[in-house]
């Protein structure tokens, strides 16, 4: 039951963050954004009992989060590292779980080198930071798709809603652009985490003996911004 209740808290909190980038409600958007990533890091928690990387990685999201509700580049680079250090989390946990197929990371380089294709000569100062960020979300997606069907959609929803941020940081405003940020980030964090849970699962019964560590543990105890 707590399990569920997690689950629909951050359904709560997900919906009071999408209203407040609708409204451009900056009070809205301080009490709901900082709540995402701790949530499903409790439901990771209740359901894994241990800190792995993708545990590490929402931590980091947390930080990331709260970095990009502050205005001006030095916050938004403040975010992206700290994003960063989300995207190398997963992609340890997803190695380490199961290697994805080759076409995933071609796919995923292509898009990578695409996308900073069209937008270099928009980004200024933050082309080399984009650059190497865009670089690790890509490797993600592709790791993530080696993991689970739910795994693999949370990676390219990540991918979506990171891509739009580096749009408008290139000066490109699309209408409804902060709402689909958000919406595809809070898809990516869900799926992500409970696709996670459910690849990770221990196997159970007389016939699999002893549980072992899943893959990806470090451990074994117990921007993103809003703005339209």
């Amino acid at each position: 039951m707590r399990r569920s209740w997690l689950l629909l808290l951050f359904g709560l909190v997900a919906a009071v963050e999408l209203v407040g980038v609708a409204l451009d409600s900056t009070v809205l958007q301080w009490l709901a954004k900082p709540l995402l990533a701790p949530v499903l890091l409790a439901y990771l928690w209740v359901r894994r009992r241990r800190v792995d990387a993708v545990a590490v990685g929402l931590v980091a999201a947390t930080a990331g989060d709260v970095a990009l509700l502050l205005e001006g580049d030095t916050a938004f680079l403040a975010g992206m590292g700290f994003f960063l250090v989300t995207q190398i989390a997963l992609i340890t946990a997803f190695v380490r779980h199961r290697r994805a197929p080759v076409v995933a990371w071609a796919g995923y380089l292509l898009a990578w080198a695409g996308a900073n294709a069209l937008l270099w000569g928009m980004l200024g100062p933050l082309r080399l930071p984009v650059l190497g960020y865009s670089l690790a979300l890509c490797l993600m997606a592709a790791a993530a798709a080696g993991v689970s069907a739910p795994v693999a959609a949370g990676g390219a929803f990540f991918l979506v809603s990171d891509l739009l941020i580096g749009v408008g940081a290139a000066g490109i405003e699309l209408p409804g652009r902060g709402l689909l940020v958000m919406t595809t980030y809070c898809a990516a964090l869900l799926l992500i985490t409970t696709g996670w849970v459910a690849a990770t699962r221990p196997a159970t019964g007389p016939a699999t003996g002893p549980e072992s560590p899943p893959a990806g543990t470090l451990l074994a105890w117990p921007g993103r911004t809003g703005a339209s």
